[in-house]
Order: C-alpha cells, then structure tokens, then sequence
C-alpha cells in the first residue's frame, strides 16, 4: 500500500490533495502541465503548472517536497480559478458583459445615480470613508473593468463580516484595484484554507512594514534553526554555494506570525527578502525560506539591487509594488544591521488548522481591522478570499482615483472600432489620452484588458505610440514628430516597426524628400518607405492593428482566455 505523506498545517495528505485536485481539473475540462521544476537545494522545490490550451492561465507552487510544490501549484490553480483571478485584469466581451450574470450568481448591480455619489447600500458606511476619503472618487469610476457595462453600474460581490456574521457588497473594482491576489486561498478543508489566506495576509503586511521602515529583525539562533534539520541543512547548502544567508524573526516582539530570509549575493552585492507567515513557527520559516528560491535556480540569484542608505528610496510606492510582484525591490542598509529594533521572540501559537484559522482572525480583530470572506465551492475544491480593508490592499487606496483600471472603460469603446474612425474621432481618442493624463509607456492592451497575441502590434502597443498612430490618422505633423520622437526614445518596439516610424520622421525633415528617394529606399528598404508614405498620405491607418471587435475575436489568445472563463462560469449556474 502507499504511503501517504502528511505536513504540517494540512488536514489531508498531499496525494490525496493532488489526486482530487487533478480529478477536478480534468472534469472541468483544464489540461494542465507541469511546464518547469526546480530543485536548487535538497529540500526545496518549485514548479510553474500552466493550462496546455491557454498558457496565460498558470500557477507556481512551491514546498519542501516535489509533492508539495505540486499541490501547492494545484492549491493555487483554484483559488484563482475559483474566485475568477484568472479573469480579473482581462475584458470578458460584450455578449458575456450583457449575460445573466457576468461574475456570480450571487451578484448585485447598483445602477448609477445622476450624480456622482456612491449607492448607500454598497459598503459600509465607514467603508466608503476608508475607500473615498476625500470624495474624489465618483461612482462611474467603479464600472468594472470585465464587463464595462456602465449600463447596469456597478458590478458588487457579497463577503461575509466575521465579527458579526454581517453581509457586506463589495465593487468587483475595488477588488480588482487594490487587492489582487493578497488573501486568497484553496485546500482541503475552510480551516486549513482560510488559514492560508490569512496567513498569506499577515506575511505582506509585515513585510510593506518591514521593508518601509527599515525595521533591521532579530537573527534566529542557530539552535533554534536546528530543531528542523531539513530547513537548517538547505540554508548550510546555499551558503556552501557562496550565498550570505540571514534567517531573522519577523514576528516584531512576537507579535505577528512572519519569519524572514535575507539572501546576499556576494558576486554582485545584491540582496532580497523573502517572507512566510503561519501561526506555527516552522512553517512560517520553511516558507520564507522555500518562497526565496520559487522559479529561481541558484544561477538565476544575480541582478538584485543592493541596500541603499536613504530610507525614502525605499519607501515609495512603486519599490513596494516591485517587492509584491518579484522581490526585486531595494532594501534599506538598516535592515541588515547586528542591532536588531526587537528582541527575537521564540514563538509557536498553535497546533491545529482550527486553532491557526481562529488565532489569525482573532489577531487581526485585535490589531482593529475587520475580517471580509467570500467562499467558493462551484468547482469541487473549498476555496475562500478574504479582504481585511487597512490592512491587506497590495496597491494604495488612492490608487481608485489616480490608478483605477476603469479607464480601460473609456478607452475601449474607440479602439475596438480603430479602422473605423473618422479623422475628427481620431482627434477625439487623441484628445482623451492627454486629458486623462496617462503614461506614454502604458500598455495599451493591459488598459483595455485585452490578452494579446505574442509578437502581434497589440501587444507592443503603448500609449505613446497610439498617440503618433492617431496623429497619422489626423495629419497633425507637430503631433506626429512628436509621437515619433516618443518612439525613438522608446526604443522597445520591434525593429522593423520602428524602422517606419524613423523613417516617417525623416521624410517630415526634409524640405523636399523626392529628392531623396534612393537615398530613403536604400536606408530603409522599398517596403518600409512605401508604408511610411502610405501613413503620411492617410493612405494606411493604425498599421498591424487587427480590427477587435466588441468581443475580441481579434485576438486569438484571448478567445482561448474567454474559452477557459466559460468553462467555469458554467459550473456556477449549477
């Protein structure tokens, strides 16, 4: 018979976990592959899993074991399958925006008013406070970006205050602008999940703290390490590899449920943190330790910033954004120093999911915030997502007026239809990307939620080149040098494209380019100066940009997204 392996902080074994997990997946139609596994050190794994018909679907799991990075990978497969993560910074279509429902049966559309004040019944009250200090935020602003569909408002999802057993409706933009993955979790049983999430919610808010302030953590004795020789012999590995390691107590007095690893890099004097949170010491630290080298093989340590002395270059929104998305961050000097800003506390809190699941929520009450779930159980796996509002946003509440991915709203409507536009609609669109402010180098495709074909002009398209496209399509030459200057400086786009666009440039500097016309073709090819001509003569328009359509089909792969939104949408009308 075969053994069945248990660790802790799971209420079944991992074969049992990996085996209903791959059963789900196969009944819902996912064929997943395990893509990339790496095992830099004894006991560390990890793999990237990825849907074999649509690539942007994918997980990476990690553990101590190759079975547990697989289950770990599966875990998180539906977590984000289940709560529509997998969706969430990509436009679902007109015809899925118009459906019965475009998120979940469960969920309420708050029609908008004729000013711009927030619905009373969404949120809370104090809520709203905390979400629109300063009321900045008018209520359109929360049209979601899936569904677009300002016609039927705002788009809300009920969670569930744990305090008080309450309802609350929270906007799907909300969700998707402030807290992304933070707080979400799958597994075997709503303890042991929940535990995750919270768990997961605990180790990012010490670390933005940590990391913020310069806070330099308490070193972990080495006896104390010992007790788990697994652990104590994988950093006695990347250490032998010629790797500074320093595991320190992130608990802040014994406080919070947080370890940490610092890895320095001696060939470049580059360093990161890692992090791992869990009520039970060991688990916390082996994840710490296993999340520091998730899809990194040891040769892929270089390129890490080194600390830098001014705390204010570290405590900025964007260097903690890059924490969150990769570890590639700066970090203060101060972290690293011998004289630690709390004493090392040996802790261990609890023994059981239940006691972990409990302990977390009772600490967050403590700490005077609010726990929010919203469970699923539509594809046969427990799944939850908790928000703890002041506590577990990724991305800064401001970021509703200043950020909010509802713009792509706006936008939208004008670039699904490019071809079609008259010149005077073109000033229009051009018009609207200055008044709106944003940044030359935005994705064109991530504002409007469209997931690109590789290698098509969608998916290199940024705002600044939009902007010279239109100024094409206008004849406005003072617009057009400029856009192509933005291009030249750019630098990024393929090589032929910005051949045109160089070429576009030169043909507008010289007084009388016939007279060039050897010289211009044996510059820059037959091809490419008869395209920029044809540009400049409003003979062409918006060059390599496939028509959409108001459902994407322009995009292949973002039909096979939408094939793989379907196949669980389908689940929830049951």
């Amino acid at each position: 018979m075969q053994n069945e392996h248990f660790i802790p902080g799971k209420d079944a074994s991992l074969e049992s976990t990996i085996r209903i997990m791959q059963q789900k997946l196969q009944e819902l139609g996912f064929e997943v592959e395990e893509y990339a596994w790496l095992n830099p050190v004894e006991a560390i794994w990890s793999v990237h899993l990825r849907d074999r018909d649509c690539p942007l679907i994918y997980t990476n799991g990690k553990g101590a074991t190759e079975l547990a990075a697989r289950a770990s990978a599966l875990g998180e497969f539906f977590e984000r399958a289940s709560s529509n993560y997998f969706w969430t910074h990509h436009y679902l279509g007109e015809a899925r925006a118009g459906g019965e429902f475009v998120h979940f049966p469960q969920e309420k559309w708050f029609p908008l008013g004729d000013d711009s004040t927030w619905p009373e019944e969404l949120l809370t009250p104090q809520l709203q406070a905390f979400y629109n200090p300063e009321g900045g935020v008018d209520a359109d602003s929360l049209v979601d970006l899936n569904s677009g569909n300002d016609e039927r408002g705002i788009c809300a999802l009920p969670y569930t205050r744990l305090r008080d057993g309450e309802k609350v409706w929270f906007p799907v933009n909300i969700t998707a602008n402030l807290y992304v993955s933070n707080g979400m979790a799958a597994g075997n049983t709503p303890a042991e999940t929940r535990a995750q999430a919270l768990s997961e919610i605990f180790e990012r808010h010490v670390k933005f703290r940590v990391i913020a302030e310069g806070i330099c953590l308490p070193l972990v004795p080495d006896e104390v390490i010992a007790r788990y020789p697994h652990i104590a012999a994988d950093i006695a590995a990347l250490r032998a590899a010629g790797f500074g390691i320093q595991v320190r107590d992130a608990s802040l007095g014994g406080r919070y449920p947080v370890m940490n690893v610092m890895l320095l890099n001696p060939r470049d004097q580059g360093c990161f943190a890692s992090f791992g949170a869990h009520p039970r010491f060991e688990i916390a630290l082996e994840r710490a330790l296993t999340e520091l080298l998730q899809g990194r093989a040891l040769n892929q340590l270089d390129g890490f910033p080194s600390p830098v002395f001014d705390l204010e270059d570290v405590d900025n929104a964007p260097n903690l954004e890059s924490h969150f998305v990769d570890s590639t961050g700066t970090l203060a000097w101060r972290s690293f120093g011998n004289a630690p800003d709390f004493d090392f506390c040996d802790w261990n809190f609890t023994h059981t999911t239940q006691e972990d699941c409990d302990w977390l929520v009772e600490h967050i009450h403590a700490e005077g915030f609010d726990v929010y779930l919203a469970e699923y159980t539509h594809l046969g796996v427990y799944a939850c997502r908790i928000l703890v509002p002041g506590m577990s946003e990724i991305y800064p509440v401001d970021d509703l007026e200043w950020e909010n991915n509802s713009v792509g709203n706006i936008l939208r409507p004008a670039l699904v239809d490019l071809h079609e536009l008259e010149a005077e609609e073109c000033a229009e669109v051009y018009d609207m990307l200055e008044e709106l402010n944003l940044d030359d180098q935005r994705s064109i495709a991530t504002l409007i939620g469209l997931a690109a074909d590789p290698g098509s002009a969608w998916e290199g398209l940024r705002v600044g080149e939009l902007k010279a496209l239109l100024a094409l399509a206008v004849g406005d030459e003072d617009s057009i040098l400029e856009g192509c200057e933005w291009v030249r400086n750019f630098g990024q786009l393929d090589a032929a494209r910005q051949s045109v666009y160089h070429c576009i440039e030169s043909l507008l500097g010289l007084e009388k380019p016939e007279a060039y016309g050897a010289t211009l073709s044996q510059l820059y090819g037959a091809e490419t100066l008869k395209l920029a001509q044809a540009l400049l003569a409003g003979e062409v328009r918006f060059f390599g940009l496939d028509p959409l359509g108001g459902n994407y089909e322009g995009s292949a792969m973002h039909q096979r997204l939408l094939a793989a939104y379907d196949k669980v949408q389908a689940r929830k009308a049951g």
